[in-house]
């Protein structure tokens, strides 16, 4: 069993605490990580709502349904993470003006 004695390496490893790679599930939680992060900055922009808000709510969809697939506690501490800020992002855009802004009406 000389692969069991041999380390994981790859840019994500940190994340497969079982030993076993995980592709689908660290791509949601890197993916939640960045939209959550992209939607926690432009929150603070009000001009910027319909990104802030957009983002956020794609961000929670994909936060939760990483949280539904996710095998290891690190995929699990990243998804909160990103949710945490993608929620943030969503409701703060929701506060400056929602997601259509007076586009609808």
């Amino acid at each position: 069993m000389a692969q069991a004695a041999r380390p994981h390496h790859g840019l994500l490893s940190f994340l497969d605490t079982d030993g076993k790679p995980h592709p689908v599930q660290n791509a949601f939680a890197v993916t939640t990580l960045v939209i959550g992060a992209i939607a926690f900055v432009t929150a603070y922009f009000t001009q910027l709502h319909l990104v802030s808000s957009w983002t956020g709510l794609v961000g929670m969809i994909t936060g939760a349904w990483g949280q539904l697939i996710s095998a290891t506690t690190g995929e699990r501490f990243v998804l909160i993470i990103g949710l945490g800020a993608a929620g943030v992002g969503f409701y703060l855009g929701m506060a400056h003006g929602g997601l259509f802004g007076g586009v609808l009406g």
